[in-house]
């Protein structure tokens, strides 16, 4: 995706360069190939006029095959009637817990950083900041980066950072025939991006208040782009599937059925979403809605993840940096700060903050395979066991479990899942 298919707006607080303003549909991938992602649009149809002679059977065939589209389009049309769903309950208890694990999300209240700056002769593409939504965007992030990173004209890159952030951006830039050296102090299963849940939940990246029109248009172009570069690491060998997603309330949906913020804009993301009657869920929640996202398993994904970058032939130094000067000490002309928490204390983003959150682990289920988001609280089942979270505490820098925590998301879903019906 040229960066001149973005508007002008979102250009300057990219680079600050003056383009032309167009918004195409696709975006440029390795070898020439083209990525399609969805954008929800009313097409107009021109009309053409017909010739003044039609024989009778051209007439049939049109009028029939017309007929039968009609019918197809109406059926494709109508909603799909949830079906009546009996779901295993999670069996909560504290004998079955296996693990607990803590991450800081990265977080900026105005959303990522993604921008191009000069230092010297050096170029420093930023890429940090995406709270909890991380792995929900890295795909299409590293997507405008690399973007950024090719304008550059540099064949050499460094990217500093092995989270699933930088290993993405990493792997674009290879993609796209570049030469990679990743720089990271922690390398999986040590990253943050290690501890996530995780699913297609890209809505976390900033705050209503602080959301720009600006920042909205980069993530909603970087959300298209990475649900659909996702859909090409679909099986078990990257950990990715489709899973049915449970999200209930004490209150009622708007009575336009409406999304707020920036989830207002992919709603087309979430297939066959629905709003259940109490008939059609065993949940004791007066308002449930279903529809269906991508899970992610961490351990498995972030594993291949490395594989791919290793096998394609990228450098990976364990190495920590103590400030700037050390950054701009390495050889590579272009760097690519992914660094996440980091770029606090490298770059003086005062606005950047950590997010405590923490998950409770319990032994796999393998008959529950769909999850449930709610009342502060979300249950996330994978291979290697149920996530239990809910954890969001601000500024919080300490990576120790928290026993009230743990003992409220315990709770929490142990109450949840024994009014089961």
């Amino acid at each position: 995706m040229p960066l001149r298919s973005l508007s002008a707006a979102v250009r300057r607080m990219l680079t600050g360069l003056d383009r032309p303003e167009t918004m195409p549909l696709l975006g440029n991938t390795s070898h020439g190939a083209r990525l399609f992602y969805t954008v929800p649009s009313t097409v107009a149809r021109e009309e053409r006029p017909m010739g003044e002679r039609t024989d009778r059977r051209t007439w049939l065939k049109t009028t029939l095959l017309a007929g039968f589209g009609g019918s197809v389009a109406a059926r494709c049309a109508r909603p799909s009637t949830p079906a009546p769903v009996r779901l295993p309950p999670v069996r909560v208890a504290r004998d079955r817990i296996i693990r607990t694990t803590v991450g800081l999300r990265p977080s900026r209240p105005s959303g990522f950083v993604l921008r191009a700056e000069s230092h010297g002769e050096k170029t420093i593409i930023h890429n940090y900041g995406h709270g909890g939504s991380g792995m929900s965007l890295s795909w299409g992030t590293a997507h405008l980066a690399a973007d950024l990173a090719l304008e550059t004209g540099a064949t050499r890159f460094g990217v500093i950072g092995a989270g699933v952030i930088g290993l993405s951006t990493a792997r674009l830039l290879q993609q796209r025939g570049r030469d990679v050296t990743i720089y990271a102090r922690d390398l999986p299963p040590r990253t943050t991006s290690n501890m996530s849940a995780a699913w297609f939940g890209p809505t976390g990246a900033s705050e209503a208040e602080h959301t720009t029109p600006a920042f909205e248009e980069v993530w909603h172009r970087a959300t298209r782009l990475s649900h659909r570069h996702f859909q090409d690491y679909l099986g078990d060998e990257y950990g990715v599937r489709w899973v049915p997603y449970y999200s209930f309330s004490q209150n009622p949906p708007n009575p336009q059925g409406q999304q707020r913020g920036l989830g207002r804009l992919i709603t087309d993301l979430y297939p066959e979403t629905a709003q259940l009657e109490p008939s059609e869920h065993p949940f004791p929640a007066p308002y449930v809605r279903r529809r269906w996202t991508m899970r992610f398993e961490p351990p498995v994904y972030l594993n291949a993840l490395m594989r791919d970058v290793r096998l394609a032939g990228a450098r990976i130094v364990v190495r920590e940096f103590a400030d700037l000067d050390a950054l701009l000490a390495l050889d590579e002309p272009a760097l690519v700060n992914c660094t996440g928490l980091g770029a606090r204390p490298l770059f003086g983003d005062a606005e950047l903050h950590p997010v405590k959150g923490q998950l409770t682990v319990l032994l796999p289920q393998p008959e529950v395979d769909y999850m449930v988001v709610g009342g502060g609280l979300y249950m996330l089942s994978r291979r290697d066991g149920i996530v239990l979270g809910g954890t969001q505490q601000a500024d919080d820098w300490s990576l120790e479990p928290s026993e009230t925590e743990m003992d409220r998301v315990m709770s929490g879903h142990a109450q949840f899942f024994s009014a089961m019906a």
